[in-house]
């Protein structure tokens, strides 16, 4: 039987809850608490509405633009995921080559499956990086200081994960509970699927996380990896931290995790070069507005002292329209290229990020413009 070709990040998020364990799917899938933010995080872009415009002359419509001074096909970055490099065989580095094809910036995450020189050695330009502050700051030191010998000029540091957030779905689905039948629980769950474990596991080694391999034991091991983050991620941090942070860093530092006006503004005095606004895809505090919703006053309150980008939700291009409409300089995609990447290898990425931005150039075309800086709050319909 022949079967339909997935068109969509929400074909490819069915094909890979098929090829991945359980446990492996509800860890990228899975929000917090019941899931209220999660779900507004993509329906909210749903009701931010375009201006359609026609008669226009968009035969030459260019999405190409920069992102913290960096040359881009299109205003997207790559998230960060942790252990994403589980999604498929050595999962980052192929998302950094399908990223380098697109002409995007791929973010590799401190605790992704392939390491700083490993992905750097797959990359053509500078891959970015993620970064959490644990409690062992000289760990810290010694991360960024790899980060940078390996070529990252960006730095994505992460400030809403104080502690991690109630995920159900790992709960039930044994992850970090103790006992026999947790570990029972999973292991079934990796032996229904048996593709994923041959191309995986067993052919895909090491599975440890890579940058912090001298710190924390395998990523094959949830209870270890969860245990490790519930020991090691630091309550403690404040804005001191950030000062500290930006001395210490020497290229572009972005603070991904804001929310609130009056934290962008400190951000911009403590001189971050941008900001992701994010409540961390739904995964830490369920009941917080959608960052759709956010985004307005965020980017009315820095007025441009640093760049904006924003994150969660965004499932395709007229989601990145509606985002630089709003008021955004850049979008970051996270589950839509796990499941691109899981559901159809690199070739699915290697769509989706086509797909992406044809869907973007179609959605410039019909509100009649041809270059990104022409995007605004006069391409979008606020009326009733």
């Amino acid at each position: 039987m022949i079967r339909r070709l997935p068109a969509t990040t929400e074909d490819f998020r069915k094909l890979a809850r098929k090829r991945l364990p359980r446990f492996l799917y509800d860890y990228y899938a899975g929000g917090s608490g019941r899931e209220r933010t999660l779900a507004d995080n993509a329906s909210d872009w749903d009701r931010v509405k375009l201006r359609q415009r026609v008669l226009v002359d968009v035969d030459a419509i260019d999405t190409a633009t920069r992102l913290v001074g960096e040359d881009c096909a299109m205003p997207l970055a790559l998230a960060p995921i942790g252990l994403g490099g589980m999604a498929a065989r050595r999962g980052e580095v192929q998302a950094q080559r399908a990223a380098d094809a697109a002409g995007l910036p791929f973010t590799l995450s401190t605790v992704g499956l392939c390491g700083l020189d490993e992905v750097a050695g797959a990359a053509e330009g500078s891959p970015w990086f993620q970064l959490y502050m644990i409690r062992d700051r000289d760990i810290v030191e010694t991360v960024i200081d790899r980060a940078w010998a390996a070529g990252c000029r960006t730095l994505v540091f992460t400030v809403d994960l104080p502690m991690p957030g109630p995920r159900h779905r790992d709960t039930r689905n044994g992850m970090a509970v103790p006992g026999l039948r947790p570990k029972l629980l999973k292991l079934g769950q990796v032996a229904a699927r048996p593709g994923w474990l041959w191309d995986v596991p067993l052919r895909g080694g090491p599975m440890c996380l890579g940058t912090m391999n001298p710190h924390v034991r395998a990523a094959s091991d949830p209870d270890s990896f969860r245990e490790w983050i519930d020991t090691q991620f630091d309550p403690t941090v404040t804005w001191a931290d950030i000062e500290w942070l930006r001395e210490k860093w020497r290229g572009k530092l972005i603070l991904k995790g804001i929310l609130e006006a009056g934290d962008a503004e400190q951000a911009a005095a403590l001189g971050c070069d941008g900001i992701v606004v994010s409540n961390h895809g739904g995964r830490q505090l369920d009941g917080v507005a959608s960052t759709a919703t956010k985004l307005p006053e965020i980017v009315r309150a820095v007025d441009g002292r640093l760049e904006v980008l924003v994150d969660g939700g965004i499932r395709g291009g007229i989601d990145v329209y509606r985002a630089l409409a709003l008021g955004a300089s850049g979008v970051l995609i996270g589950r839509a290229w796990i499941w691109a990447l899981a559901g159809g290898g690199r070739g699915g990425l290697d769509r989706t990020l086509a797909g992406i931005r044809d869907e973007l150039r179609l959605a410039m075309a019909l509100t009649g413009v041809t270059r990104i800086a022409d995007i605004g709050p006069d391409c979008l319909d606020t009326k009733e």
